[in-house]
């Protein structure tokens, strides 16, 4: 009687795990191609945070229309395979302040394969903008990235 009342959940779980063993795997349409391997080796990912003004002041600092500038002028052409950029709200307090700025920022995220070409490439993106913004700083963190297209 016990086995009775197992029939359909052993059923059921013969039919799902049948159904698991035989689904047809789906092959990656970017496989093979040599500029996106399936597995790519010596890759980091670089984040780069941008102030662009003050929170409360959007008349001050830089707009939307001057940060895509800025990506078209700077970025795109250093980076074209692809980037993302994420709005973020940012603070810091400096020493001998009372209180802490807080400012309206963005989040660059590159992805690449990490040669001093693409190094200097960074680099050249954070001295274009405090050039052009007067800022003292980008920060950049950049940790190893396992990557596969």
């Amino acid at each position: 009687m016990r086995y009775l009342r197992l029939a359909p959940v052993l059923l059921v779980l013969g039919l799902v795990s049948g159904c698991a063993a035989t689904a047809p795997a789906v092959p990656s349409k970017l496989h093979g191609d040599a500029a996106h391997p399936a597995q790519a080796q010596g890759w980091v990912e670089t984040k780069l945070y941008f102030g662009l003004g003050l929170a409360g002041d959007v008349s001050n600092g830089v707009g939307e229309q001057g940060w895509r500038a800025f990506l078209d002028a700077e970025v795109t052409p250093r980076f074209p395979d692809g980037l993302s950029v994420v709005d973020v709200y940012g603070q810091w307090q400096g020493k001998g302040q009372t209180a802490p700025e807080r400012l309206r920022s963005k989040l660059l995220l590159i992805d690449y394969p990490d040669t001093a070409a693409n190094r200097d490439k960074v680099e050249a993106i954070r001295a274009a903008w405090k050039k052009r913004t007067g800022d003292q700083s980008v920060l950049r963190v950049t940790q190893p990235a396992e990557v596969s297209f």
